[in-house]
């Protein structure tokens, strides 16, 4: 038994020295799997990003090089990249989640809830979908959300000074919604518009910044 206890040390000690020096089957990539954490996105352009071969030397292979080859895909977030046992190349990556799009006043971009803008031009605006242009908060989800139940008389949406939000309306009409919980005004002026068609009239500005009383000019 000592005998092939020592036969075994030195097979998995020559098997760890061989993998080691980028010998071996186990040392070269027989395949490469790419998943995210989204269904809707088809991933078979992302083969030409990573660009390596089957055959490669493994421990040849820059992992940090790779994933920044990722980072630079506009819609990727994140990615991570392990070496399997068996050869295998696993790579995980991490997707923008668009919820909305963002104007520079020339092109439509994705934009996602943490107000990342995805560097890919959309060319077509989805009916129903909210357009943001300019700085953006940390967070646009529930301004989107609210927005997208009157997203046919919107042309875009901006945050002003940081601290609260303006509506520019297809008809050129600028609301300017107040700093404390402008969620509740979108849907006052929504009720406005559906009872008394207000963005319909000839205004140039809706004030509701004084919940108090609103002002039209």
């Amino acid at each position: 038994s000592f005998i092939v206890a020592l036969v075994l040390a030195v097979y998995f000690a020559t098997r760890i020295v061989m993998v080691t020096m980028g010998n071996g089957p186990v040392s070269r990539v027989k395949s490469i799997s790419i998943s995210s954490d989204s269904n809707t996105k088809n991933l078979s352009n992302l083969g030409a990003v990573v660009a390596i071969a089957p055959g490669t030397n493994t421990f040849k292979t820059d992992l940090d090089n790779i994933n920044a080859r990722l980072g630079g895909v506009p819609d990727i977030k994140e990615s991570a990249i392990r070496r399997m046992p068996n050869g295998n190349l696993s790579i995980k990556v991490k997707l923008h989640r668009a919820i909305a799009l963002w104007t520079d006043g020339q092109n439509l971009f994705p934009l996602s809830a943490d107000g990342t803008i995805v560097k890919r031009v959309v060319t077509e605006k989805p009916d129903g979908t909210v357009v943001f242009r300019g700085p953006l908060p940390s967070d646009i989800s529930e301004m989107t959300k609210v927005a997208h139940n009157m997203a046919s008389d919107l042309n875009y949406i901006e945050w002003i000074e940081d601290r609260r939000w303006n509506l520019y309306t297809n008809g050129d009409i600028t609301v300017l919604l107040p700093e404390n919980d402008p969620y509740s005004a979108v849907t006052q002026l929504i009720m406005l518009n559906k009872n008394h068609n207000i963005l319909s009239k000839k205004i140039t500005i809706l004030d509701m910044r004084d919940p108090a009383r609103i002002l039209v000019k």
